[in-house]
């Protein structure tokens, strides 16, 4: 993305509201990319731009080589692999979680049974095991937990190998031992494809993959911070995005941010 700026207008306060400004970007092959802000920082609007969802109001945005609004769209999106929130929504929950992963394989709702090979069963019982799920294969998706479900959805967004794994908030509304399984399954992923880029989409610092390789920081549709994580992610930068200061801590690859005490009361007026 270079000069990137996304705006919309707002009829009933007759202006436009700035939901990008200035962007600057460039995530590349095997790199793995958090992208972090409080909300209303541009997230979705970034990732929405990179899943060739949209297009910027001015700027250039090149996905996987193509230009937006110089490409076929739909096609491009056949290469990227996602896993947003709405999605488990629209799927059949009386599928089994082996057919919900084979569904991948065209990116489809529905499976197609007459169009799927041997290679493709064999591939979705590889990423089963990928992601630690093997023992749902059966399951019907309505009665896996939201746990489950996410990671059955991200070996579903693996199954058509794409070119760029983009993940929405992957982690959100998981109790901690589902959070931690899905992060463990992302981290085997990235094991697994070096090659695949990925940029995820989080609240919380907690929700880092430690494979994380890079980060971006937002605030306002502005980059606070970009880079490679261990400089991208500073208590200065972290502070600068969220409006309060924090202290970080890094163990294992995994991060936490904690407020520092008595600082609330000079923040987020």
């Amino acid at each position: 993305m270079s000069g990137v700026r996304v705006w919309r207008w707002v009829p009933l306060e007759q202006r436009r509201a700035v939901l990008l400004d200035g962007v600057e970007w460039t995530v590349r092959r095997g790199e793995h990319w958090v992208v972090l802000g409080p909300n209303g920082a541009g997230k979705t609007t970034l990732l929405n731009l990179a899943a060739a969802a949209s297009h910027p109001s001015n700027g250039t945005v090149e996905v996987l080589g193509a230009r937006l609004g110089r490409v076929d769209m739909r096609a491009l999106r056949e290469r990227i692999g996602t896993v947003e929130p709405g999605l488990a929504r629209r799927l059949r929950g009386r599928s089994s979680a082996f057919e919900i992963v084979l569904t991948g394989s065209f990116g489809s709702i529905a499976l197609q049974h007459k169009r799927i090979e041997p290679a493709q069963v064999e591939r979705a019982e590889a990423l089963l095991a990928t992601v630690g799920a093997s023992h749902l294969r059966e399951r019907r998706f309505e009665d896996c937990s939201q746990g489950e479900r996410q990671r059955l959805l991200l070996a579903r967004a693996l199954m058509d190998e794409p070119e760029l794994l983009l993940l929405d908030e992957p982690t959100s509304g998981l109790d901690l031992p589902s959070r931690e399984r899905l992060i463990g399954s992302l981290d085997t992923m990235a094991a697994a494809n070096p090659g695949l880029p990925t940029v995820t989409v989080t609240h919380h610092l907690e929700e880092i993959p430690a494979s994380s390789t890079h980060a971006l920081l937002l605030a306002g549709g502005r980059i606070v911070a970009a880079g490679p994580v261990e400089q991208a992610l500073t208590a200065a930068t972290v502070s600068a995005a969220f409006g309060l200061e924090v202290s970080l801590s890094r163990h294992h690859g995994r991060w936490a941010a904690t407020v520092t005490p008595g600082t609330w009361s000079g923040y987020g007026a």
